[in-house]
């Protein structure tokens, strides 16, 4: 009855919604401050340049002047910025990203698991979170997708895509830019762009740059160091020439290098150490053991143990005009991501759960998209492959984790694997047009992939002189258990969209699309524990998770009114998720350690999307955005315990009381900004408030992995040389100095683990910048 009524109430805000606005495909970035209309804005969401108006599609674009009014270094900056967007610096490391759109996210860290959002620079996807929270020192625009985009961007876009464009060098004039920015907790960033012509109107060569170095937020006061600091040096060229008259090339390459310290979180449960004999179990750190956070946290850590990242990539995009109404367009990459990070996952200076871990990735990438457009027939067939090899090394040390008849016990984990995919897709979409006013487009993907995992894993444990404890995976498993790893996985992602204009600047529409996350291995097995679960009341070795799959179905509008100055957009969605991906925590009776990545059943979402530009006069723009999720599991099976028990927040079996983790049921944004003409130049007087509502940040609710909602309040003063030549900007983000959790680690089943990481505080920066 609760579901009916709320389905009800869906579909009449839906109707409401799209009576009384005939505007939204979801994007509203600032409108210029010269009254530039929202209508006119380009995107490439369907993987071919359109006016904005005319996307039917849910998606976010954001300017580079909208990302400095955001005072965006990197991607993280845009947090909360569109609807239902949760993306933070994550996993315990600097360079992580942690996004989740409309709720779905990556459910683990770990390189064998893959993410639910998918990020693209320049068409290139982005395989791993690692190294994803990008620096945006040379972008054109972002466009953020909401919902599943299995048809164009293909596989492990079951929440959406990210999508970043970077700016292309000019063949007619030199231009560039360059800005220092000094800031809280000695904060310097410096940015760098130039682009010339070099052979004529026939090539052109841009060079981009950002350093970027902070101290840290978080000391330890058992030794005074500091943590949670910024170290990256980025660095992008692109080389465009106009071979032929019909033929562009663009050769690009970029490199980012990161050298940080420790990111520490802060524990929120007691740190438990376990007797093995006599049995027992002894509290070795309470919960928030230096009191209400206050950026205090301790490590284990003794040496310079840190983070560091190398970042590489080759992108070479040819686009051949065959004729005035078709484009083929290739795409080849290659990519090299190395990150070897240190990471304290108890935050404490107990040694229960500090990890090494170092990641070898590889990826070749091949894209062949034919594009064409005509008066009533339009769209875009293409193929698709990847490459990727990831070889890691992982440490684990835990020496405070057991103790036997009152003795320490040494604990050490070192595990070594690799992962091969291969992924192959042939794709198209097309639109035909009955009418003017009247179109329907219909697109089908098939992705067919195959995966391989070898893992070897040894613990090291002792006690007064008793060695000798060791796995190895998978060649030890017991008898009759049977361990296979290859898999092949292949998926079907249909889309199909019904839209109308009833103007050249409004649109209404109403689309259902289906979305494919791929399957994969537990990298986080250590014993048949871990893939022991029951199967039709008797335990069974799962080796593997299968795909996670959703249909969502969608309706909005959007519209450009009183000649551009205002716009707006809305969208109304509901989605059904199969065979869900999630991690989860506790484990089988009577063991420790137990983590495994299972496909825990049904999923459903639905929500509402607002956006929001005005213009009230030539120098005042107002900006807003609201987001509203109802996220719930239908079904959770937890198959790991022996006999079957349930999972921790679903006492009754399908009876579901929790919620999904990372799924705030509101989002929203309010920003305003000011012009005020002085002498040839201007001041630009700019606020925004965000909110992001309570939601969790473990898959089953733990108390103190929750964040109960927050309000952040961020504001800038900026001056404009009438030239244009020169610009100097002040800022303050986090104005009120709120304290807000941005994620969170579960490892409850090895000492309790339950550690939270917060955002920036308050900090001040200045900015001075010139152009040429």
């Amino acid at each position: 009855m609760i579901e009916t009524t709320r389905t009800r109430f869906a579909l009449l805000a839906g109707a409401s919604l799209l009576a009384a606005v005939p505007a939204a495909a979801q994007t509203a970035p600032a409108v210029a401050d010269e009254g530039v209309e929202q209508a006119e804005i380009v995107v490439s969401a369907r993987r071919r340049e359109e006016k904005l108006i005319d996307v039917p599609v849910a998606v976010t674009a954001f300017s580079q002047a909208d990302l400095q009014k955001y005072q965006a270094v990197d991607l993280s900056g845009l947090q909360a910025a569109a609807p239902n967007l949760n993306l933070v610096q994550g996993r315990g490391s600097a360079a992580s990203a942690n996004i989740f759109i409309r709720g779905i996210g990556q459910p683990d860290a770990l390189q064998t698991f893959d993410p639910a959002v998918g990020i693209y620079v320049d068409g290139v996807y982005l395989s791993r979170i690692q190294g994803a929270l990008l620096n945006l020192f040379d972008v054109e625009r972002i466009e953020v997708l909401r919902g599943p985009q299995g048809t164009l961007y293909g596989k492990n876009t079951t929440g959406g895509a990210i999508s970043i464009v970077s700016r292309k060098p000019s063949f007619t004039d030199t231009k560039g830019e360059a800005s220092l920015q000094y800031g809280s907790y000695n904060q310097w960033i410096l940015n760098g762009y130039v682009s010339s012509p070099l052979a004529g109107d026939r090539v052109a060569l841009s060079l981009a740059g950002q350093w970027d170095k902070r101290d840290g937020l978080v000391t330890d006061p058992r030794t005074g160091r500091k943590y949670n600091d910024r170290d990256s040096l980025t660095f992008r060229s692109i080389l465009r020439a106009q071979a032929t008259d019909n033929l562009e090339i663009l050769m690009s390459g970029d490199y980012n290098r990161q050298r940080n310290a420790l990111t520490l979180g802060y524990p929120t449960a007691p740190l438990l150490q376990t007797s093995l004999f006599p049995a027992g179990v002894t509290t070795l750190v309470q919960p928030e053991p230096y009191g209400r956070y206050d950026f205090k946290a301790s490590t284990s850590f003794r040496g310079n143990e840190g983070q560091k990242l190398d970042h590489w990539g080759l992108n070479l995009t040819a686009n051949w005009t065959l004729s005035d109404a078709i484009t083929l367009t290739s795409i080849t990459s290659w990519r090299k991501l190395d990150p070897d990070f240190f990471i304290d996952i108890d935050a404490a200076q107990a040694e229960l759960g500090d990890v090494f871990v170092g990641i070898d990735q590889r990826q070749f990438s091949q894209e062949m998209q034919l594009k064409w457009s005509g008066d009533r027939f339009s769209g875009v067939f293409g193929l698709f492959y990847l490459n990727e090899r990831v070889r890691s090394r992982q440490e684990a040390y835990a020496d405070d984790l057991f103790t036997f008849l009152g003795g320490p016990v040494s604990f050490t984990r070192l595990i070594n694997d690799a992962q091969v995919t291969k992924s192959y897709a042939a794709f198209g979409q097309a639109s035909y047009k009955f009418t003017d006013s009247l179109s329907f487009t219909a697109g089908l993907r098939y992705t067919f992939e195959e995966r391989s995992y070898n893992r070897f894993t040894t613990t090291q444990s002792s006690f007064a002189g008793l060695n000798g404890i060791s796995f190895r995976f998978p060649d030890n498993l017991p008898a009759p258990f049977n361990l296979d790893n290859k898999a092949e996985y292949g998926a079907w992602t249909p889309s199909f969209t019904l839209s109308y204009k009833p103007g050249t600047d409004s649109l209404l529409y109403a689309s259902a699309s289906r979305g494919f996350k791929s399957g994969g291995f537990n990298g986080r097995a250590n014993s048949a524990n871990d893939l022991t679960l029951v199967v039709n009341g008797a335990p069974s070795l799962v080796t593997r998770f299968n795909p996670e799959t959703v249909w969502t179905y969608e309706g909005g509008a959007k519209g450009s009114f009183a000649d551009g100055k205002i716009f707006l957009s809305g969208t109304v969605f509901y989605s059904d998720f199969k065979d869900f991906q999630a991690r989860v925590g506790g484990g089988t009776v009577g063991s420790t350690g137990v983590f495994p990545v299972l496909n825990a059943g049904k999923l459903t979402i639905w929500g509402i999307e607002l956006e929001a530009t005005a213009k009230p006069t030539k120098y005042w723009t107002l900006r807003g955005s609201f987001g509203y999720l109802d996220a719930q599991y239908d079904v959770f099976n937890d198959g790991r315990r022996v006999p079957p028990q349930s999972f921790s927040c679903n006492p009754t079996g399908n009876q579901v009381t929790c919620q999904p983790a990372f799924a705030p049921p509101v989002t929203l944004t309010l920003a305003t900004d000011y012009r005020i003409p002085v002498g040839d130049g201007a001041i630009t007087l700019g606020v925004d408030a965000r909110h992001v509502g309570k939601h969790f940040l473990s898959v089953d609710n733990r108390p103190g992995l929750t964040e109960p909602g927050y309000w952040l309040a961020n504001a800038l003063v900026r001056y404009d040389a009438g030239s244009g030549r020169w610009y100097a900007q002040g800022g303050v983000k986090n104005m009120f100095d709120r304290l807000y959790r941005t994620d969170g680690q579960e490892f409850s089943s090895v000492g309790n683990i339950q550690t939270v990481y917060y955002g920036d505080p308050r900090t001040f920066s200045v900015m001075v910048g010139f152009r040429f």
